[in-house]
């Protein structure tokens, strides 16, 4: 990070210009933290920043008050340039109390020397033994080399609300727009679309909260930064993974969306609840995962290619219905949310554990075409594409994002709407005289979809094996010939497919390979190592099944070959761990045994988006060996 300092302010403070900084809001749940932060993302994009904000969420729905393990809120990295990934440790956190801190801290996700704004109203508080665990707090921070300054906001929002722990996180805002530079007029503007659905008299009252906190700030505070906005010429829009999803399902032309919520992958579904009607879509909400699952095949089998959402146990429950649809090659596009693992695991967590089930789970087999989305903006046409392959090849299309993407707030290019997106009219004449429901074509094993009620088109649809005039068959040849179209498709995709782009040079020392969310984190770690001369490149995959061609040919042009996931894998400096039994990592898995070439791997399953220092720290190492 390069600084610089800028001339004084009025009253004689100082402001120091930054490239980039990150700041967190934290709380208990319930204290409006993350709305606090999500607003200051969505006024740093208003000012021309990029920005890229992570959810902070506790792994209890509502963790006791005051609680370590408790902190709930946001995540903001503000930059010069495009941001692409939440970026390293923090450089200033405003903290409702000093225990959600001290889960920050223990996590190590504080900058060493990070400034703390904290709320001081627990030093005198009735309760002798929150007033010690408060003082005892501050000084082990202030020991620890953190810059801490008590800010009374509770004092203070009493002044203008009885309600403080509802109005704090307002007057957090304005400090940080004082302490960042950021236009008030600007601010209140957002709160007014923050707040759109309320009174007007709730949008008032947050603006005299954010007003307050800017006084008290321009008054007390006597350190301040601007970060250059770089104007894009582009029209920008700003959101989260989960709602560039539900907007991909709707400019898709889907119109059917069948779901149960589940976590992290809720929030798509309840953003579609609100706005699909609008277009002409419908949001099913089934009793159960399974009944989504089958509810979305019979809307597809009745020609509306349907989308089903959810995460990763959510997933391993529809396994047998998307079978069916694999068998009776009705189009679906299965959207899963990935988050920690394995049963109830760790559901507000990030983690990319369920790209090998998305390949091979399923009895029997199912090939299915999987993707992995890398950006936010990648959510939003990753469903357009997904829509059109599931109904090209009446193939089910897995969509695997995750929980970093599905909370991550970035800015990205206003889409301008293509009617190529979406699918054309389905020919509904009469079927031929003597075509088949499963008429496989030979080489691309695609057979004409057939709608009920298509006059001649007639037949029973089964999940059994079947002839290719659908007829329920036992024969081993017909056996062997329908899986043998079904995987035909996957092949016949393959073709329409580019090679993965190489970020850096064609050939060198060392490519690293990824997916999903790690892209941004991967590329400016690889960006920096290509700074300083290194060999070093990386290539990100968003199709994982099929894969994309000239990959061997890429692996094969380095000297070294390594993924960075975040799914377990062992690693070789374990004592028990050696060449025969290590666990690689899914992707590394895949590649190694697709290509037969020495794919190593780094993980890390912290349950937080990988880090750019920690890998490069993780590249410099292979680099050594």
């Amino acid at each position: 990070m390069t600084t610089k300092k800028s001339a004084k302010k009025a009253g004689g403070m100082s402001c120091t210009t930054l490239q980039e900084h990150i700041v967190e809001i934290i709380s208990d749940s319930g204290e409006g933290a993350q709305r606090c932060g999500q607003t200051l993302g969505s006024i740093a994009a208003r000012m021309g920043n990029g920005i890229w904000t992570t959810e902070i969420i506790p792994a209890e729905i509502r963790p006791p008050a005051r609680s370590v393990a408790g902190a709930s809120g946001n995540r903001i990295r503000i930059g010069s340039e495009y941001i692409t990934n939440g970026g390293d440790e923090t450089d200033l956190v405003v903290a409702f109390n000093e225990q959600v801190l001290l889960g920050r801290v223990n996590a190590r996700e504080l900058k060493p020397g990070c400034i703390i704004l904290l709320e001081n109203m627990w030093r005198t508080h009735a309760d002798p033994g929150i007033a010690k665990s408060y003082t005892e707090a501050y000084e082990r921070l202030v020991k620890a080399g953190y810059k801490v300054h008590e800010i009374p906001m509770e004092e203070e929002c009493l002044k203008i609300t009885s309600n403080a722990r509802r109005g704090k996180n307002m007057f957090a805002l304005g400090l940080l727009c004082h302490i960042y530079s950021f236009d008030l007029q600007a601010a209140r503007e957002q709160i007014a679309l923050t707040f759109g659905k309320k009174d007007r008299s709730v949008i008032d009252a947050n603006i005299v909260l954010l007003e307050a906190g800017h006084k008290w700030a321009v008054e007390n505070i006597d350190f301040s930064f601007r970060i250059p906005a770089t104007p894009s010429d582009k029209k920008l829009i700003s959101m989260n993974g989960n709602t560039s999803l539900a907007l991909g399902v709707m400019a898709s032309g889907m119109e059917i969306c069948a779901m149960y919520p589940i976590t992290p992958a809720t929030s798509a579904s309840h953003y579609l609840s609100e706005a699909f009607e609008r277009v002409g879509g419908i949001v099913h909400q089934a009793e159960d995962e399974i009944s989504a699952c089958a509810f979305a095949i019979g809307a597809s089998y009745a020609s509306k290619c349907t989308v089903t959402i959810t995460s990763g146990p959510g997933y391993s429950l529809k396994q047998e219905a998307i079978g069916l649809a694999v068998m009776a090659e009705i189009p679906l596009v299965v959207v899963n949310v990935q988050r920690g693992g394995p049963s109830t695991g760790q559901p507000t967590k990030v983690e990319q554990g369920d790209m090998l089930t998305a390949i091979y789970g399923s009895h029997g087999d199912a090939p299915k075409v999987v993707m992995a989305p890398a950006t936010i903006e990648d959510c939003f046409y990753s469903m357009i594409t997904a829509r059109r392959i599931a109904e090209t090849f009446n193939t089910v299309v897995v969509v695997l994002s995750d929980a970093s993407l599905s909370s991550s707030q970035q800015p990205f290019p206003r889409p301008e709407f293509n009617e190529a997106w979406l699918a054309p009219p389905y020919d509904q004449n009469p079927v031929p005289e003597g075509a088949k429901p499963y008429d496989w074509d030979p080489v691309t094993g695609i057979a004409r979809r057939f709608i009920p009620g298509q006059p001649g088109g007639m037949h029973t649809v089964t999940g059994l094996a079947h002839d290719r005039q659908s007829h329920v068959a036992y024969d081993p040849d017909i056996n062997q010939e329908g899986l043998r179209m079904r995987s035909l498709k996957l092949a016949a995709l393959q073709k329409t497919l580019l090679p993965p782009e190489v970020f850096g040079a064609p050939k060198g020392d060392l490519l690293v390979v990824g997916w999903g969310s790690t892209k941004g984190a991967i590329e400016e770690a690889v960006a920096g190592l290509q700074a300083e001369g290194k060999k070093v490149s990386s290539i990100h995959l968003r199709f994982l099944q099929p894969m994309q061609p000239g990959i061997k040919e890429i692996l094969q042009r380095f000297k070294k070959v390594m993924t960075i996931e975040t799914n377990w894998s062992d690693s070789p400096d374990d004592e028990l761990i050696n060449e025969d039994s290590r666990r690689y990592s899914a992707l590394a898995t895949l590649l190694r045994s697709r290509y037969l070439i020495d794919v190593d791997c780094w993980t890390e399953v912290r349950g937080q988006p990988v880090k750019p220092r920690t890998i490069r720290r993780v590249l410099l190492a292979k680099l050594e060996k």
